[in-house]
């Protein structure tokens, strides 16, 4: 009983103590944030400004988050899953009770540049503000005009289903502190005006590194300007490193072709699937040419990062495991995919030498199996190829076998795919 009573007086003066840090964080974060005028005149927007705005917002896949499906548009309610639990996107539509009616431009500056909402509290960075900060007030100015032209939609903010303690502003104020500082988009004299266009649009309004990035354990970005590869939380799928050319580096590609995956989500090198079908759905294929040029330009010229040299020697896998998948490929996938894994140009892709099927991490090989996926339809493929699901005819070992079989053919020559890696995913 002693313990125990010294025990409480502890705890107590811990939890005072954080919460105290966070006060004072909180009141530290605020340190460049404008005061919000309450006295302002309602601004008025010019016709091109709110086509601007509709424009950046296409930029930005808002409606990506913000809408759900068979939803209004940016009406919000969608979950977004997180290693910490489910943050649900808001409303954008300009209803005064439940959407940003009562927001002012400035209201919605500070939550594009700061983070927060309109009554200050802290935004979760599911909401990518550490990407937005970067974008101008002309270009938030914007898309605030345009969003207010929307049909206003009543409809409830969903609360968050977050585990404690990151349901707590108080946590959220010291994951700040830690890993957010507002910042602006400077651009680099050196470097030439499409290269910096490219910087600014795929660094703040793309938000690329929301996907691309790796992320330590408290969802923070590892490296703030490095496209380097990240697991997509709760979705089972990679986003390859973008400046290696053992995953997805296009330095070597003719900027036309990074142009024409962008614009259509296929060429003759690679066409997207997954969650970057749907950027490409959404997004990038609404974008100007010139924008998209820029983007490429930047992409190419990133610093490349090489993945780790694994031993050029044979992989030693399970003979009954490569059998097995051998069988199964020959019955459900050698009629697309080629009995040599050569594909068929224009319909289904080669898996020999193929980037996507050798990278270190198999789980897209293993959702692509499992539930199948298309290329994005768009003006350039308008209608696209794809893969059905597998999931309910192979079993988990199946899928293990197929992919180590697939991994260690034609030339392949990476690491067997577990059975293990498969249930987890």
């Amino acid at each position: 009983m002693k313990a125990r009573r010294r025990f409480f007086p502890v705890v107590l003066v811990v939890v005072i103590a954080f919460i105290a840090l966070a006060a004072a964080v909180i009141m530290l974060n605020k340190h460049d944030e404008a005061p919000i005028r309450s006295d302002a005149v309602p601004s008025v927007f010019s016709p091109q400004q709110i086509e601007r705005g509709r424009y950046l917002a296409l930029v930005g896949n808002c409606a990506g988050c913000h809408t759900t499906r068979g939803g209004a548009e940016y009406a919000g309610g969608l979950g977004i899953k997180t290693p910490f639990g489910l943050i649900y996107a808001s409303n954008l539509t300009p209803d005064a009770s439940t959407g940003i009616g009562n927001w002012s431009p400035d209201h919605f500056w500070r939550a594009m540049h700061n983070g927060r909402a309109r009554d200050g509290r802290l935004l979760y960075p599911a909401f990518p503000y550490t990407s937005y900060t970067q974008i101008t007030r002309e270009d938030s100015d914007a898309i605030y005009a345009w969003l207010r032209t929307l049909p206003p939609v009543t409809q409830d903010n969903k609360t968050h289903a977050l585990d404690f303690p990151y349901n707590t502003q108080a946590a959220l104020a010291v994951w700040r502190a830690l890993y957010f500082r507002p910042g602006s988009f400077t651009a680099q004299s050196q470097r030439p005006e499409e290269w910096n266009r490219g910087a600014y649009l795929v660094n703040g309004l793309g938000h690329c590194i929301a996907c691309h990035g790796a992320r330590n354990s408290l969802g923070a970005t590892t490296h703030w300007d490095r496209l380097d590869g990240g697991m997509l939380p709760g979705e089972g799928w990679y986003a390859p490193a973008l400046d290696s050319h053992a995953e997805a580096g296009l330095v070597d590609w003719p900027i036309t072709e990074v142009v024409a995956l962008l614009k259509t989500g296929v060429t003759s090198r690679a066409s997207v699937s997954g969650p970057m079908a749907e950027v490409v759905y959404r997004s990038t294929q609404h974008l100007s040419e010139s924008d998209l040029h820029a983007m490429a330009a930047y992409l190419q010229a990133l610093p490349a990062h090489s993945a780790p040299q694994g031993s050029s020697a044979p992989i030693q896998r399970s003979a009954a495991l490569m059998q097995r998948g051998e069988k199964i490929y020959a019955l459900q996938c050698a009629s697309c995919h080629g009995e040599s894994g050569e594909g068929k140009a224009g319909m289904y892709p080669p898996l020999a030498a193929n980037r996507a099927v050798n990278l270190a991490n198999p789980s897209n090989l293993m959702q692509m199996v499992r539930f199948g996926g298309y290329a994005p339809t768009t003006e350039g493929n308008p209608r696209p190829y794809g893969m059905p699901p597998f999931g309910h005819v192979l079993t988990d070992e199946d899928i293990a076998a197929v992919l180590t079989y697939v991994r260690g053919s034609w030339g392949n020559n990476s690491p067997e795919v577990s059975l293990f890696q498969v249930m987890r995913r």
